[in-house]
């Protein structure tokens, strides 16, 4: 057994864990944060997404023991006291989930794509940057405005 330290949702945790133990395992099955999801254990699907000190990455291929010491944020580490991230709001307002089982990691992916593009946002760019998050229900076409909304509204 190894032991990991990390910051989650800025709460600082510790666990014993195997060296092999995926960061979505560690995250769902030693601290119960269920929001992130397993979807293909392939790194193709993107439901695992999380940020990685602000980053996102796949939780399927990451090793819990690689976030020593780092900052990780999941889908619940976003809302805060009580009031959803405006990223999460405009999901809701534009039905960009549908079965929701994507939709913690199309979130995920959306901020970073906010974070590395700014809050300006085309449905060209969105498409293309939305590579490796598949939704298997909607088509994009309400995920893509949902995300464009929730970029606009962040800047505000």
């Amino acid at each position: 057994m190894a032991k990991v330290s990390m910051t989650v949702n800025g709460k600082a945790v510790t666990g014993d864990v195997e060296p092999r133990t995926l960061l979505v395992q560690f995250l769902r099955e030693n601290l119960r944060l269920t929001g992130t999801h397993v979807g293909c254990d392939t790194s193709q699907c993107g439901a695992c997404v999380v940020h990685i000190d602000g980053v996102a990455a796949k939780s399927c291929t990451t090793l819990a023991v690689q976030c020593e010491g780092q900052s990780v944020t999941t889908i619940e580490g976003l809302a805060a006291d009580g009031k959803l991230h405006p990223m999460q709001e405009a999901f809701r307002e534009h039905h960009g989930l549908q079965c929701g089982y994507c939709t913690p990691g199309m979130i995920m992916a959306a901020l970073d794509i906010v974070r590395r593009n700014g809050n300006e946002l085309d449905e060209h760019t969105i498409r293309d940057q939305l590579d490796g998050n598949i939704c298997r229900c909607t088509g994009y076409h309400n995920i893509v405005k949902a995300i464009e909304a929730g970029a606009r509204a962040m800047a505000k």
